[in-house]
């Protein structure tokens, strides 16, 4: 996948928006397929059978990268999905440093072809979903970019109930991230606090903590704050997916949720690639004015 910028980066203008391998214009929300394919299912024929159950591998879109302080986020109401820059109260979001911590601790990001219902009420938390896709904290060692598309493996969930809504936190590491193949998350979260002492506990506390400098109470969490497992994780994602295709196929109602998309076989919603490519048109390019 790649990216193209439309706008003044750090401006309220400033858009990210996505092309497939085609050099198409697609949306990251709905177009990015959720399940990644293991690079040695690519092959033909495959030297391995395909991954199943736990192992399942997703496809992530980077939306903040580590230590950086702008909350960047997939633009769910516009065409074609662009990641820009919050907006509240007419400026720009950035989220505070809580000590030690700088911005945030994580590659943050969501997962494509996800959603949380806002008109769905979750069993296990009593709250509706918070109208976004599913938001995935990436705990590898390398910092990634906005924009960038990584393919992860999901070790955990953490369950945030912010202002009344159920917030889900996948906790995932990058498929080629060095430490990959000594975290699993199987029964539980522990390898995570073993290769990676101190990681969820500062996680638990980010979230907490992190908009009280802008004068809101301290968030709240279901299961006291515990990590769930894989599992657990994995069947809430595919939970938020099947929300995702209802939402897409007009069986449920999106509100001010756009959903147009260029490759989603047979939603009413999809459009054609000139389609695409006029909607981007119409976003002014940024041009330096000190061209190097």
């Amino acid at each position: 996948y790649g990216t193209e910028q439309r706008g003044r980066p750090n401006s309220p203008d400033y858009r990210l928006y996505f092309k497939n391998a085609d050099g198409k214009y697609i949306s990251p929300f709905h177009d990015i397929p959720l399940f990644a394919a293991s690079k040695e299912d690519k092959e033909i024929p495959a030297k391995r059978s395909k991954t199943t159950g736990s192992e399942v591998l997703f496809n992530m879109i980077v939306e903040v990268p580590r230590w950086t302080n702008a909350k960047m986020e997939i633009a769910t109401e516009e065409p074609l999905n662009p990641i820009k820059q919050d907006i509240k109260k007419g400026k720009l979001r950035y989220v505070a440093n809580i000590f030690p911590h700088k911005g945030y601790i994580w590659n943050y990001g969501a997962l494509p072809q996800t959603w949380e219902d806002p008109n769905h009420t979750d069993n296990i938390t009593g709250c509706c979903g918070d109208n976004d896709p599913i938001d995935v904290c990436e705990i590898g060692s390398k910092v990634r970019s906005s924009g960038e598309i990584v393919q992860v493996k999901v070790l955990g969930v953490l369950a945030l109930v912010d202002e009344g809504e159920t917030d889900w936190k996948i906790i995932a590491i990058s498929v080629d991230d060095p430490e990959a193949h000594k975290i699993h998350g199987k029964e539980d979260i522990d390898d995570v606090k073993k290769h990676k002492p101190g990681y969820l506990e500062a996680t638990v506390d980010w979230f907490r903590s992190y908009k009280v400098p802008d004068g809101k109470p301290e968030n709240h969490f279901a299961f006291n704050g515990e990590f769930k497992d894989k599992d657990f994780a994995v069947e809430t994602i595919k939970s938020t997916h099947e929300h995702w295709k209802a939402l897409l196929h007009k069986k449920t109602a999106g509100g001010t949720i756009n959903c147009t998309n260029v490759l989603v076989s047979g939603s009413p919603f999809c459009c054609t690639e000139e389609d695409a490519r006029l909607i981007v048109q119409s976003v002014r390019k940024f041009t330096s004015p000190h061209p190097l």
